[in-house]
């Protein structure tokens, strides 16, 4: 049986997000995988209020990722300077599951300096220590994205792939995913 992998992402808002999951599966497919997309839960939420709704999807990925022997994040910045917020949560739960944790980015600047054109002024608190408009330290680790995403892939076993894609295949843009699925089968 295929190791089942989770492809958490951002990739769920895209205006076609079957297309990019189907790639996906196929290219797991070629690497001995079975790709899980987190749309892959057969939810019937018609009848549901938007927060019920929500909490239904929210569970549902949940046992999306306890089904899974591993995750492969899209963490390419979203929104803002940093990962999507729920792709950084499930990365963190299937961390806490103990399944190795991959990750991808398609914009290879780091955090630091990601963070420093979001926020725009920045001042030296200290030689070490930037700051932000409201007095709070940025963070300058070098790292591709937040300090606790990047451990979350190191500290499982996992590696994080960064490459520059062109700014049209920003999301959907798979060579870096494919490069953590050879990794993955290397390890696994």
């Amino acid at each position: 049986m295929a190791p089942r992998v989770y492809l958490a992402g951002p990739d769920v808002f895209l205006p076609d997000p079957m297309a990019v999951a189907e790639r996906k599966k196929q290219l797991c497919r070629a690497y001995g995988f079975e790709g899980v997309f987190p749309l892959d839960a057969e939810l019937d939420l018609g009848a549901l209020e938007p927060q019920a709704a929500g909490l239904a999807i929210s569970r549902a990925n949940e046992e999306l990722i306890r089904g899974c022997q591993l995750l492969i994040a899209q963490v390419t910045p979203f929104r803002g300077p940093s990962a999507d917020v729920g792709t950084a949560f499930e990365m963190g739960f299937a961390r806490a599951l103990g399944l190795p944790v991959y990750a991808y980015t398609n914009v290879q600047s780091d955090f630091t300096t990601r963070t420093r054109e979001f926020v725009r002024t920045t001042r030296a608190r200290t030689d070490q220590v930037i700051e932000d408009p409201d007095g709070m330290a940025i963070e300058n680790f070098g790292l591709a994205d937040n300090l606790m995403l990047v451990g979350a892939v190191e500290h499982s076993g996992g590696a994080l792939v960064s490459l520059d894609a062109p700014d049209s295949s920003r999301f959907t843009g798979l060579v870096a995913f494919q490069q953590c699925l050879r990794l993955a089968k290397r390890e696994l």
